[in-house]
């Protein structure tokens, strides 16, 4: 080969690799650039964040109550009307008619009631005093969900406040537990339903013993539990 061409070669090879090495450094530039660009992309709009469940529906210093609940006779309510103070109520008891006194509509019925329906019946009537009212009704204190508790066997007879779900054991102790001559095979739940009345029996000694867990079951509102001695 002749030497002029030997350095031609030389010089083009030079050249290629030294536009690949500028190429190269182009690519790099050109992807940081790209990556300062999506970061400041995501920083001025971020990605949602993820969805987070409802937290439980529960007003201001309001008890937690059951999707079937409804107002009963002795339940206080706190009455709040948006941006009407002379309107709203703090605190209210549900008497022994089944009604609210309310400022401007009076006299209100309210045992019977879910939340949502006395809400609907406040706002309809003060409707005619105020323009587009905003009514929220909240249950403070529920003091109409009772089970009774009866009979020579049991320390302390009387109503147990169900103020959340409790089973018939869980009542008994909240009446203070059997007496030493309580006959604890005998015990019975009274519970009225659609037929008439129905009785539950409940071994203690059994459910004590975990014989029979099923005897044990949720107390409702205005069941009696017997206890003889």
């Amino acid at each position: 080969m002749a030497l002029g061409k030997f350095w031609q070669l030389v010089v083009t090879t030079s050249v290629v690799a030294s536009g690949s090495g500028a190429l190269a450094q182009a690519a790099q530039q050109e992807g940081a650039s790209q990556a300062r660009q999506n970061q400041g992309s995501a920083l001025v709009n971020p990605a949602p964040p993820a969805k987070m469940p409802p937290a439980p529906n529960k007003g201001p210093g309001g008890a937690v109550t059951s999707p079937t609940y409804r107002i009963g006779l002795g339940d206080v309510l706190q009455i709040i009307v948006w941006r009407e103070p002379e309107a709203s109520v703090p605190s209210v008891v549900v008497r022994s008619d089944g009604r609210i006194s309310v400022p401007l509509v009076r006299e209100v019925e309210a045992a019977g009631l879910a939340p949502s329906e006395l809400e609907d019946a406040l706002t309809e009537r003060l409707s005619k005093f105020i323009l587009s009212p905003e009514v929220v009704v909240v249950v403070k204190e529920i003091n109409s969900e009772k089970a009774y508790v009866v009979g020579g066997g049991v320390r302390k007879e009387g109503p147990v406040r169900l103020d959340s779900p409790m089973t018939v054991l869980q009542v008994l102790a909240q009446a203070g537990g059997l007496t030493d001559y309580a006959k604890r095979t005998k015990i019975q739940v009274l519970r009225n339903v659609k037929q008439g009345q129905m009785r539950l029996p409940f071994n203690y000694d059994e459910v004590l013993r975990g014989e029979r867990p099923q005897q044990n079951i949720l107390v409702m509102p205005g069941d009696t539990i017997i206890v003889p001695q």
